[in-house]
């Protein structure tokens, strides 16, 4: 098989979600120690819809955000992504699919927010946002401008020419914004992505990931410890000794 082919396609016979996970567990195992983290855990996300995912430190929350983003696999259970890839806009079971293949399935289908902005230190602002961009293959003078329209949209436009070393914790956390969603994906996974900032600055990013999903019609996966954001999604849903439950709010 070519590196440049994405292998097969199996089509889950579902309700055309942008992302579907069915039964996922996981389980880390270090010689004859067997940690189980997740278990069984289901559920779809619509184009557009905005979910959340919470629970207590150690539930699995981030782990979970990793195998349906295909950057770590499952030990059991399927995930399948919707995305153009080879010429073929189809939902794609990513554990199907070539390393290559997947990676350029990432690239094209999905944007990723952590905690830690995860910024290349060594490139601008700009440089920075424009990167997903030019490793799709988009020439650099297209790449650059659209790039410097989202970094203006999120209140950077004064900042292109910054390194991250040089940007407030805020911007570089809207910095890294603006490069998940440069490529204009199906879906947003977002872990975190306030968590390391104050409580005025994560209000301001988080209403404006709420706000550019609105506009460019991204759907968003967020992982958070905060019941306050949680609260402003479509939909949430809380990891619990691995597994997933409907949230239920105290009180």
């Amino acid at each position: 098989m070519s590196s440049r082919d994405p292998g097969p396609a199996p089509r889950d016979p579902g309700n055309g979600a942008v992302l579907r996970a069915r039964n996922i567990a996981k389980t880390y195992q270090e010689g004859n120690l067997r940690t189980p983290v997740l278990y069984d855990v289901s559920f779809d996300l619509a184009r557009g819809e905005t979910l959340a995912i919470v629970g207590a430190s150690g539930s699995g929350k981030s782990t979970l955000l990793h195998i349906v983003g295909g950057l770590d696999k499952a030990t059991a259970g399927d995930v399948w992504i919707q995305g153009e890839l080879a010429g073929a806009d189809a939902c794609w079971l990513i554990s199907a699919l070539p390393d290559a293949s997947r990676g350029r399935l990432r690239n094209r289908a999905l944007g990723f927010v952590y905690q830690f902005h995860h910024l290349l230190p060594e490139f601008t602002a700009l440089e920075n946002v424009a990167m997903p961009l030019l490793i799709r293959g988009t020439p650099i003078d297209q790449a650059r401008a659209s790039s410097r329209m989202l970094l203006e949209r999120v209140g950077l436009g004064e900042r292109l020419e910054h390194k991250p070393g040089e940007l407030s914790g805020g911007e570089r956390q809207r910095c890294a914004m603006a490069r998940a969603l440069v490529t204009r994906p199906l879906c947003v996974l977002a872990d975190e992505p306030t968590g390391n900032l104050d409580e005025k600055n994560a209000a301001q990013v988080y209403a404006l990931m709420l706000e550019l999903n609105r506009e460019i019609g991204t759907s968003i996966v967020l992982v958070t410890h905060d019941p306050r954001l949680a609260r402003q999604m479509d939909r949430v849903l809380e990891l619990r000794e691995g597994r997933v439950h409907p949230y239920v709010q105290d009180g």
